[in-house]
């Protein structure tokens, strides 16, 4: 692996779409990780594709393996979510940049795992007023939305994207999302470097 992309920032910043985005560009020659979940799949998701879809035993069976780089856990309105990155045959020691949705947690622990020089942090950001209201948009188009677990994940992401915490992990640049070309370019601009 020559650079490990991670894709940061509060839920519905468009990090789905901007990994998608990135990932299309031929220019860029990013291969995807993709990581694993144990939280229900959302109408339109497919396995393989935004998550691996695993259940609790799975996800043990790869913890006392060994296999598992690292690893969150919410206690959410519908029960324990797991999310988690796995050393599977996807990530290889080839000279390839490779790209991965991930959180603060996941980032620093993907330095610790493969080196703080071959991750390289894009975070995401957008104000909370379009936030919430994609976030609303989105919840709406399920069969079951889950409006309690959206308010928590809301709230939870101030916390979790506190400014001190983004200086802690050593993060020093973000990339505003008010127009999806343009902070594409520059996000482009920057892993190129």
């Amino acid at each position: 692996m020559d650079k490990l992309i991670c894709i940061m920032g509060k839920s519905c910043t468009g990090k789905d779409t901007i990994y998608k985005r990135l990932l299309k560009n031929g220019r860029l020659g990013l291969k995807r990780i993709v990581p694993y979940t144990t939280r229900p799949v959302r109408e339109g998701e497919h396995d393989g594709v935004e998550y691996h879809f695993a259940n609790e035993s799975e996800y043990q069976r790869l913890k006392a393996s060994g296999e598992i780089i690292e690893e969150r856990s919410y206690n959410t309105f519908h029960g324990l979510w797991r999310y988690f990155t796995v050393n599977d045959d996807n990530i290889q020691n080839d000279e390839c940049n490779y790209i991965v949705i991930g959180t603060l947690e996941s980032y620093s622990a993907m330095k610790r795992y493969f080196g703080a020089d071959k991750v390289l942090p894009v975070m995401i950001e957008l104000d909370d007023g379009t936030r919430l209201q994609r976030a609303l948009n989105r919840e709406k188009k399920q069969q079951q939305p889950k409006f309690e677990e959206l308010c928590r994940r809301f709230l939870a992401d101030s916390e979790d994207f506190a400014q001190d915490k983004i200086a802690e992990a050593g993060i020093t640049r973000s990339f505003r999302n008010d127009s999806l070309e343009q902070c594409l370019m520059e996000i482009e601009e920057y892993i190129r470097k």
